[in-house]
């Protein structure tokens, strides 16, 4: 009787099993590792923008605060982008014939909005109120990083659920006294573990389980 199989037939069944087996194991850990690479989250990327504004020039080296240009930041939920006007109270001044900022000068003349690229987006379905958590004690550089370090801004963390989670599970970990809100290379004190749970009843936080109730996010 002829065999129904080649002597070569186990190596490739064994072959096929193994490659098999590797595919449904490596296909989820490479499809996760693409969907949190900086290339899909943007994290670390500072797209062209209609100019090259630098943070670390205006922040950093001026000493120009966060709220002079994201005037709602504390009061309402988005922290507002500066308008042309605010750009020119400076550079009506100063630098006026430079060419680097012929975009901003066009646009106030034209009153015309300069369109910035978004950088820090969440999903739709996510509600996210800056006032509450500037005034809370949760400082700039807890979501933002360093953007006083920035040449060029890019964003910082990726927001992923988890990211948010970590803060609302342990509020006492991340919240500030209000004079440190706007401290962008605040580090957690060496009496973190003592003021954060007085900072957290000071500030009137409700944190462990109400921080996580899905209705806090997603409304």
């Amino acid at each position: 009787m002829a065999q129904l199989f080649t002597p070569g037939a186990d190596a490739l069944y064994r072959l096929a099993l193994m490659t098999g087996v590797a595919c449904l194991v490596g296909v989820p850990v490479l499809a996760a590792g693409i969907v949190r690479s900086n290339y899909v989250t943007g994290v670390g990327v500072a797209p062209a923008q209609p100019l090259p504004f630098s943070h670390k020039h205006h922040s950093g080296e001026l000493g120009i605060q966060c709220r002079y240009c994201h005037t709602t930041v504390d009061r309402e939920a988005t922290a507002g982008i500066p308008p042309t006007h605010t750009c020119m109270t400076c550079h009506s001044q100063i630098w006026t014939g430079s060419e680097m900022l012929k975009p901003v000068r066009d646009s106030y003349a034209q009153d015309k909005p300069l369109e910035w690229k978004r950088l820090n987006k969440l999903p739709q379905y996510v509600y996210y109120n800056h006032s509450v958590h500037v005034t809370k004690g949760i400082g700039c550089s807890t979501c933002h990083g360093d953007v006083t370090s920035m040449q060029m801004t890019y964003r910082a963390n990726a927001f992923e659920m988890q990211f948010c989670l970590d803060c609302h599970r342990a509020p006492e970990k991340y919240v500030r006294t209000p004079d440190q809100v706007w401290n962008m290379t605040w580090k957690p004190p060496a009496d973190q573990a003592t003021l954060g749970p007085k900072l957290v009843a000071q500030y009137h936080i409700r944190g462990g389980e109400r921080l996580t109730e899905c209705g806090i996010c997603h409304r």
